[in-house]
Formats: C-alpha cells, structure tokens, sequence
C-alpha cells in the first residue's frame, strides 16, 4: 500500500507592511512550518495608508486566486489589515475561509503625535478587526493585555450601548505565539575576543520611539566622565531620523566601531557579536527579536522595567526609569561575557524548532472552524 501523505495546511498570508518584523515573521514561518504558502504583500512604507486601504486591494487579490482555482484552508493576515472589511468583500463574492490575525503591535498603546487626530481610527480598525477574525494571537501578554485594555476602555464610551461582553468573547478566541527566531547564522560566529573595554550594542529602528536620545546623552554623560567603552550602532534609518544620530556619530566618533544599517544578514550577525552589552530604551515594545538577538549572540541585556520586557528577561538585566545610567555602570562591572547556559536559558525558547508544534495546532485550531 502507498504511504500516506502527511496533512498540508494551504495557508495564504496577508501582510500590508512587508518589512521589519512582519517580514521576519513571514519568512520564518514559511522556512520553519510544514505547509503551503502564498502570500500577498506590500512594501513596508506608509502605515496608516496600508491600514486604511490595503483591505480592497488584498481582496480582489484573492478573490482573483479563489476563482482561479486556489483554495486555502486559513488566511492569516497581520493586525495592520483592515480585517473586517477584507472579509466582507470576500464574503460578497461567495468566498467565506477561516481566518486569522496575528498581532505584532497594537494601536492603543502604540505612541502617537499629539497633533494626530486620527488615531483613534486606527485602534477602532484593531478593534473591528479583532471581531471579524476567527482566531487571534499576539506576539507576547503584553501585547494582548494591552489590546483588550484598550478595547475595555474604548467600549466604556458607549455610555448607552453596553458592549463590554466582547471584551471576554475576543480573550476567548486570543492565544499568544511568539514570533520564532533562527539562530543558526548566530551559533556559527567565531567565539568572540578577549575581554577589553566595554562594546555596546544599540540594534534598533532610528526612530523616536525608541528613545535615542536617553540612549546617547547617558552616553555623553559617561563620555564626560572618561569611562572606558565602545560602541557599536545598528538598525535601519529613515529620512527623518532623530538629529541626536548624527550628534552622536560626530562627538563619539573615537569610541565607534560601527555606525548605520548592515544591509547583509552576515554582516549585521558580525557585528552584535562584537558586542558585550546590548541596550533598549524603547518607549514601546511589543516582543523584543532585537534584544534576543543581541543575547544570543553574548550580549548581557539592559532594558526598561516594563513593556514586554518582563516577559523576556528577569528583573537583574531590566533597569527602573531614570536608572540606565547606573544599570551600565554595573553591567560594565560585570566582566565575564554571558556564559553559554544564561544564554540558551534566555534564549532557547523562542527558536522556531521549540515553537513549530504550537503555530502547527494553531493552524489545525484555525482551519477546522467549521
């Protein structure tokens, strides 16, 4: 008799910011997760015109797959679709598959201009979304707990429509999945050099959010005092990138090895192994795939007491607001590199190997809804 043939799930992805995150989301589950996939994507740029009008085109999309013959046993789209209105379309051209939503951020605690008026449509786009999908998971508890706060708090200002119940019916359907990492490109670096003066790692987005200019004035300040490090400087930039970047890479230039983007994965592995300290100082942060990476490649962690950190990593890495300064100091007390256990400890569990099985029966979850 024929062997039988293992079950495939036919997943088609939906993701309207192709970059960052999303991207790495995508291509480690495509990589990592026995299935077949299609997606449809769009450049990462402009954000909020993606949550607005990426649902219209993403439908005719598939619906232009769906009469071609395709057939999918889930849709999973990211929380920056419109994911009600991409149902509905789908919906009135007699199509109706289960669908998913994963959440890399959410929109009520991610940090807006004070002048945007908008962004509470944005959140109501979260929110509506939440309802239209049949599953939903977060990236960490932070993130959903922070979602379905929000949604509490939104729905209170109905004061003459009691909707609070949604809050429990979309707990009930939420499941968290951390994003996976690979860490092969890391675990095949050379081992590091000998111990010298302090390397620091900043391997962010050149962005306000996430505090640069706490980052490098505690640095100037440890600049002025004559302390002995040197720093290394990651992340992708933008057009409007904070000013305090090039402040930086002017008054520290004696002490950097590294300033800007590595466009390469190998050269951007490279140098956070260079490193021995690595540094947030997000205003957000939903997971954390920067930090972990950084770990991963020897660096002891210094970031917020707060956000997802908690989750990531235990109280002796994470400084108090206000107290960066001081938790350099002592990480740079701490001579010896993180050791190979502390490292796995921190780490290991996010790997995609240790996380296949549950993203598979989330799936097997998603697609038998009817």
């Amino acid at each position: 008799m024929p062997t039988k043939q293992p079950y495939l799930p036919r997943i088609l992805f939906l993701e309207p910011y192709y970059g960052g995150s999303h991207r790495a989301f995508m291509q480690g589950v495509r990589k990592h997760l026995a299935g077949e996939f299609t997606a449809l994507t769009l450049p990462a740029r402009k954000w909020k015109m993606r949550m607005q009008l990426a649902a219209p085109w993403m439908a005719e999309k598939t619906v232009e797959l769906l009469r071609g013959g395709r057939s999918f046993d889930v849709i999973l789209c990211s929380s920056l679709l419109d994911a009600a209105t991409f149902r509905t379309l789908l919906h009135r051209a007699g199509f109706d598959p289960p669908l998913g939503l994963y959440f890399h951020e959410n929109q009520f605690v991610y940090p807006s201009r004070d002048d945007d008026r908008l962004s509470h449509q944005f959140t109501a786009l979260n929110f509506t979304s939440a309802l239209a999908a049949d599953r939903i998971a977060f990236n960490s508890g932070f993130n959903r707990d922070t979602f379905l706060d929000g949604v509490a708090r939104y729905l209170r200002k109905a004061a003459d429509m009691d909707l609070t119940h949604l809050v429990e019916a979309l707990r009930k359907k939420s499941t968290i999945l951390s994003p996976g990492l690979d860490y092969h490109l890391i675990d095949g670096m050379a081992p590091r050099a000998a111990a010298g003066a302090p390397v620091i790692v900043w391997n962010h987005r050149w962005e306000h959010d996430k505090d640069p200019e706490t980052f490098f004035q505690t640095l100037f300040e440890l600049d002025n005092e004559g302390m002995e490090f040197h720093l290394i400087v990651l992340g992708q930039s933008f057009a409007r990138s904070p000013a305090v970047f090039s402040a930086a890479r002017e008054r520290l230039a004696d002490r950097i090895l590294y300033f800007g983007y590595a466009r390469k994965r190998q050269e951007y592995v490279y140098w956070l192994s260079r490193g021995n300290i690595a540094v947030s100082t997000a205003r957000h942060e939903f997971f954390g795939l920067a930090m972990l990476e950084a770990v991963r490649a020897g660096c002891r962690p210094v970031v917020p007491d707060g956000l997802s950190y908690r989750e990531l990593f235990p109280e002796q890495y994470r400084y108090r607001a206000g107290g960066l300064q001081e938790a350099l100091r002592s990480a740079f007390r701490a001579s010896a590199p993180l050791d190979p256990a502390a490292i796995g400890f921190l780490t290991d569990r996010y790997a995609w190997d240790r996380l296949a099985d549950r993203y598979h029966r989330w799936f097997s979850l998603l697609a038998g809804r009817r």
